[in-house]
């Protein structure tokens, strides 16, 4: 959901390749001839998945990454090279197939004029299952979300070595988590109305409790979008009553950088609200989950709430101003902004008290009855 590694939340950047563009792309690039073509929907890069008339796994996602970041191969090279460490890990996530001259991407012209953009192509596994945004969910894959997200974090943090590693270091990345004081210069696109003001709360109060603590917080690589279209799921029971769900997809790695272990627990629950009927109850289960791999700390857990309120004003004011820029696109961008203003406002009538004394007791009681 990037774009971007200074303050530009999107410029004028997405590409516009046709359906019959991109399949000439994948057999000039890939040598694969494509069967079949279909337009993903997508923030700002281009996603096709395609299906080529080769032996063996026949389905692909054709990425077309925007050409403000396609200007940053080593950031690129950094999140296809995690993706491929955490697939050997055992981790359900995609894995190039590598260009016709060996290498898991190529910058490509958008058209043959002289002084075109230029984008990063890269063609991935296609990976099966339903997005967790199309399920209703319930406390096991809560939980289970919230394993993942500390998993991914803990062994990228500790075992992903390469020598582009040090791209993901994206200090003024409007999409880290600690950037929330950045969104001052993007509130114009809220307008004027009673949400603008409940974001600028936000923005003070990050400025003056979190920014201050993050040294205290352990850092870590954050995947930094585990959303409810990132994760796919697929069910591992036959009961329509009460499926058991499992992970069978983790999407989109371009908003991955440096962060904190915090951040990326925060940055699930506030995504698992977005869908839920008891969007408040959410948060503790998929901390339990977290914590089962990777407890907070006492301070990590009093950020948190101010943290999960910064990630709904970092999508609703991000989403807000590339509307702006996209017209066109304003039904995908604003997907959050439906439920997410309407969850932004309740956290704050409740209050934070009584909002983290429902997550952390939901989250205690997992400690007497651990889920199956």
């Amino acid at each position: 959901m990037s774009s971007g590694n200074d303050c530009q939340p999107q410029t004028l950047t997405k590409p516009a390749f046709g359906e019959k563009e991109a399949a000439e792309l994948v057999d000039r690039v890939f040598g694969l001839k494509v069967s079949w073509i279909r337009s993903l929907p997508s923030y700002d890069d281009q996603n096709f998945h395609v299906r080529v008339s080769a032996e063996g796994a026949d389905e692909y996602v054709l990425k077309i990454t925007n050409s403000e970041d396609s200007k940053e191969p080593d950031l690129i090279e950094a999140q296809t090279q995690a993706m491929m460490f955490l697939s050997a890990e055992g981790f359900p996530s995609a894995t190039p197939y590598l260009t016709k001259d060996g290498n898991i991407m190529s910058l490509e012209s958008g058209d043959t004029r002289p002084g075109s953009k230029k984008y990063m192509v890269r063609l991935l596994t296609y990976l099966p299952g339903t997005p967790v945004a199309k399920i209703a969910t319930n406390a096991q894959i809560l939980y289970e979300i919230g394993k993942l997200a500390a998993s991914v974090d803990k062994v990228l943090s500790e075992k992903f070595q390469h020598p582009s590693v040090k791209s993901l270091h994206r200090g003024q990345f409007i999409w880290n988590l600690a950037n929330v004081p950045l969104l001052d210069q993007y509130i114009y696109a809220l307008g004027q109305n009673k949400y603008r003001a409940v974001v600028e709360q936000v923005i003070e109060q990050f400025k003056g409790k979190v920014t201050p603590k993050l040294s205290s917080f352990r850092a870590c690589i954050n995947h930094g979008d585990l959303n409810d279209h990132n994760i796919l799921v697929d069910s591992s029971s036959a009961s329509l009553e009460n499926p058991q769900y499992r992970v069978s997809g983790i999407l989109d790695f371009s908003d991955m950088s440096y962060g904190y272990y915090v951040f990326e627990v925060a940055i699930a629950i506030m995504y698992m609200m977005i869908e839920s009927p008891d969007p408040l109850s959410v948060g503790g289960h998929v901390l339990a989950g977290f914590e089962s791999v990777m407890p907070l700390t006492a301070e990590e857990r009093g950020a948190l709430f101010l943290l999960v309120s910064g990630r709904f004003a970092q999508s609703l004011v991000i989403a807000a101003h590339t509307a702006l820029l996209y017209p066109e696109n304003k039904e995908y961008l604003t997907i959050t902004a439906k439920t997410g203003w309407k969850h932004l406002m309740t956290m704050f009538e409740v209050g934070q008290e009584a909002v983290e004394k429902t997550w952390f007791e939901t989250a205690q009681a997992y400690k007497h009855h651990a889920p199956a």
